[in-house]
Parts: C-alpha cells; sequence; structure tokens
C-alpha cells in the first residue's frame, strides 16, 4: 500500500479495472464519473462531487476519453485546478494531446499540484491482471511518490522525461498498434478470400518478418470468433491516430503512413463499428470484401 489517498476520476473500461486493482490491493480509493451507477458497480466508494474527490485525495488519477474531457475536469467548476492544494499530484492515464498536458502541466504547477502524463498500454485484459505498461512524463520525485499505486494495476513504469513526454509516446505507440491491427486485418481478410488455412497463414507470418503484436496475441483468436471484446474501440482508435498526426505536425515530422489506419478505422465507424473493440475493423474490411468473416463459426 502506499499509504497515500487516492482518487479515480473515470471509472469506465480501463478506469474501472484499473480501480478495482487498487481497491484489491489496499489502497485508500474514492471514485467519480459521469455515471453515478458505475461506482456501486464496481463496489468503489463513490465522491459526491469531482470537488470532493480532489479534496479528499493525495493523489488524483484520470482515465478519460480525451483532451477536451481532461481539460473539462481540471479547469471546469469544482475541478482539480479549483480544488486542488499543495503537495498533491494528478496522474492523467488517458491517451491525451501532448501540448494540452503540457499547459495544464503549468496551470496546475502555479497551485502547487504536480502533473504526471501517464500513458498505458496493454488494453483491458492487461490492466485486469495488473501488467499495464506506463510511460510516464513529468517530475521524477513526484513519480517515486505514487509509484507505488502505479504498480497496483502495472507491471513496468518508463520515465520518459519532462511533462508530456509520457503522452507522445504513447501517440507513437499507438500509432504502431494501429497500423499493424489494421494492415493484418486487410491481409488475413485476403487470406480467406484466397482460402488460405488461416491459423497456418499466422503461423508463417509469426515465423517471418510481417510479425506482430496483432498477428501474435490479438489474430489467433480472432480467426477462431474471439474478437477479445472489452478493449479500445474503433472510435478511440482514430481518435489517437488524429492526435498523432496532430503531434508530428506541430513536431514538423512527416507523417507519410497515416492514410491507412485513418482509413480503416475510419470506415469501421462509417459501417457502425465505432464503440466496439477496434479489433472488428477486420469486419468493417471484410463488409467491403463482400461480407467476409475469418471465423466460419
Amino acid at each position: 500500500m502506499s499509504g497515500l489517498a487516492v482518487g479515480m476520476v473515470g471509472l469506465g473500461n480501463m478506469g474501472g479495472r484499473m480501480a478495482t486493482r487498487m481497491q484489491a490491493a489496499g489502497e485508500r480509493l474514492v471514485g467519480y464519473d459521469s455515471d453515478a451507477g458505475r461506482a456501486a458497480e464496481l463496489e468503489i466508494e463513490a465522491a459526491p462531487t469531482l470537488a470532493a474527490l480532489v479534496a479528499a485525495s493525495d493523489v488524483v488519477l484520470l482515465s478519460l476519453p480525451d483532451s477536451t474531457v481532461v481539460e473539462a475536469v481540471v479547469r471546469g467548476d469544482g475541478g482539480v485546478l479549483s480544488a486542488g492544494r499543495e503537495g498533491q499530484i494528478l496522474i492523467d492515464l488517458s491517451t491525451s494531446s501532448p501540448s494540452s498536458t503540457r499547459e495544464l502541466a503549468a496551470e496546475l504547477a502555479d497551485r502547487g499540484v504536480a502533473m504526471l502524463d501517464a500513458g498505458i498500454s496493454g488494453g483491458a485484459a492487461a490492466a485486469e491482471k495488473g501488467t499495464l505498461t506506463i510511460m510516464a512524463g513529468g517530475d521524477a520525485a513526484a513519480l517515486e511518490r505514487v509509484r507505488p499505486v502505479l504498480a497496483t494495476f502495472s507491471e513496468r513504469v518508463f520515465h520518459m522525461g519532462a511533462v508530456g513526454s509520457g503522452h507522445a509516446t504513447k501517440l507513437l505507440n499507438n500509432f504502431l498498434n494501429a497500423v499493424t491491427l489494421a494492415a493484418t486485418a486487410e491481409v488475413m481478410v485476403a487470406a480467406r478470400i484466397a482460402e488460405l488455412d488461416l491459423h497456418q497463414v499466422l503461423e508463417v507470418i509469426n515465423a517471418s518478418s510481417g510479425v506482430s503484436f496483432a498477428s501474435l496475441n490479438r489474430f489467433p483468436r480472432i480467426v477462431d470468433g474471439d474478437y477479445l471484446e472489452g478493449g479500445l474501440t474503433s472510435r478511440l482508435m482514430f481518435k489517437d491516430v488524429t492526435l498523432y498526426v496532430d503531434m508530428l505536425r506541430e513536431l514538423g515530422a512527416p507523417s507519410l503512413n497515416v492514410s491507412g489506419p485513418l482509413a480503416s478505422f475510419g470506415l469501421a465507424l462509417g459501417l457502425g463499428y465505432g464503440d466496439v473493440i477496434s479489433n472488428r475493423v477486420v469486419d468493417a474490411i471484410g463488409d467491403v470484401a463482400g461480407g467476409v468473416r475469418l471465423s466460419e463459426g
């Protein structure tokens, strides 16, 4: 146990799982969500308001959809800026814009609140098992103070540098995730049309230069009809790729390979797969191929 009072804002797909891990490890935890029933479902003590959660917490963790929501939680009425106090630490576990993160961190520092941006990777399964990877930016001493909290739901924590560097690293990782998931989905649809044995195709790919996290960990399940429901949705994947493009534009770096994932996950959104796991992008590609499905079940 960390000995810190912990507040969790956002008890959805990922936040709820991380909160459950923290509570099981004995952390003193209160939660807050726009859906008032979620804390009760998770058997977590609910703060009546965001301001009450901030007032009761030494460490405030955010697991929210995007920077717009994070900004509202920090800057809004009863938010972290107005209710925060000297010595508190805010940890943003969301996939957020690094430039927005840096702006918020500067505003919070004026209030005496340290901000850590802590991108997470591993999905819902890793959150449930407590094996997430965290890429963190911000003050090293603040990170050391909260490591026991992070250890309840993560296996590895990387300190990437100054505030904003954690979210920047997360966007780089998520872009590669989007590229390989979309590309492998396209390849597997083509393999089905070619009447190849899909398990054998994956064996070849995973023993060859086309191997990826998607081919190793996702598609061996997908070809049998298990889409690993509960993870990152196509809507959020599309948002993450868009944030990646925005970041590269700000950096002045070339972004030559974004059209594939933007097209693939944009297709998934257009065909109604936006709010289900992003692995269903393979069904969106299959739809435009004439209704192809990998699983015969």
